[in-house]
């Protein structure tokens, strides 16, 4: 029978343990409050371009069981994981942002290489203190980015600690989907869905292709650029003719290459000027068309053909909804 001495012993290291464990919960939260809760109060669908089919999808599936989750019980209750998978740069990211804000719901983005390379130690428990802290905000969409390099399929030479976060995660999406009292809704993005365990397939129920923009989400890419560059005082002088010309000419670009074909076309007037220094930017000449298929010889399509056919190939067997023809050919 243990002394008293040792009682009191083994009580302070209980109470030391437990003190230790408080603050570093309390530190999780204090990350994960500084660095994943992200505002997407300001992200609206008209923010973007295209994708009529996956915003549809998106809207009765999610957005309005999170606004009247009374009706959207039983056979109606919402999915509570959502996989957007496509080429890089197709807005995977600003879907989650709006979806976040159409909900009223608290925005977590986290990057899943991040759980196994800047919190080294601790990315079980941020897994853990992740979801307790989305419920305890809910409704609540946690965005995962990356999310193959966190539930990719189990393979021989997998690390422990990999292993260990991957286990927890399965248990808390497993948890939320569960409890469906609990407004949760796990988005994962990725650009390599093919590389995903099956256990994880089945836990993300709606599966979305995010393609590369078409002719007409192109389109409105460069005029809402143009417009708030407008704003911001830059100049532009390019008719719809023109407009329809630089379009006609970008297919098979993503999102993000006509952001940076915009940045590029952008610096040829000031590539002209002399006095860097001097300049004002009343003093820039427009950007014109000119400018933009000069800019097309530098900013290249980074998607490659056959890695399309992937996404294609990889849709039609575990998608939620087909790509219509027309997003494919223009």
């Amino acid at each position: 029978m243990k002394t008293q001495k040792e009682l009191i012993k083994k009580y302070k290291k209980i109470h030391k343990n437990n003190y230790i464990l408080k603050n570093k919960i309390k530190k999780l939260i204090s990350i994960i409050e500084s660095e994943i809760i992200e505002n997407a109060a300001n992200i609206k669908w008209d923010d973007i371009a295209g994708l009529k089919s996956a915003k549809t999808t998106v809207y009765e599936s999610i957005i309005w069981p999170m606004l009247n989750p009374q009706i959207f019980t039983g056979i109606r209750a919402p999915p509570k994981g959502l996989l957007l998978f496509g080429p890089p740069g197709t807005g995977k990211t600003l879907i989650g942002k709006a979806i976040a804000c159409e909900s009223n719901s608290t925005f977590f983005s986290i990057s899943a290489s991040s759980l196994t390379s800047k919190w080294v130690g601790e990315g079980e428990k941020m897994v853990k203190v992740l979801f307790k802290l989305a419920i305890s905000k809910q409704p609540s969409v946690i965005f995962i980015d990356e999310i193959d390099s966190l539930l990719c399929a189990r393979q021989e030479n997998e690390n422990e600690a990999s292993r260990r976060i991957k286990t927890e995660f399965l248990v808390q999406m497993e948890g939320t989907q569960t409890k469906c009292e609990e407004r949760i809704l796990l988005i994962g993005a990725t650009n390599r869905p093919q590389e995903l365990d099956d256990a994880v397939k089945r836990r993300f129920v709606k599966r979305l292709f995010i393609p590369l923009p078409d002719k007409n989400a192109r389109k409105q890419l460069i005029e809402r650029i143009i417009q708030i560059e407008s704003e911001k005082g830059n100049k532009f002088l390019i008719n719809d003719i023109e407009l329809n010309e630089i379009i006609d000419v970008t297919k098979g670009y993503s999102g993000a290459d006509m952001r940076n074909l915009c940045a590029e076309a952008s610096m040829m007037p000031i590539r002209t000027c002399m006095d860097i220094q001097k300049l004002s930017i009343d003093s820039i000449r427009p950007v014109m068309k000119s400018d933009f298929m000069q800019a097309i010889k530098k900013v290249k399509a980074t998607v490659q053909k056959k890695d399309l056919n992937a996404y294609f190939e990889w849709n039609d067997q575990f998608g939620s909804y087909e790509i219509n023809i027309e997003d494919i050919n223009n």
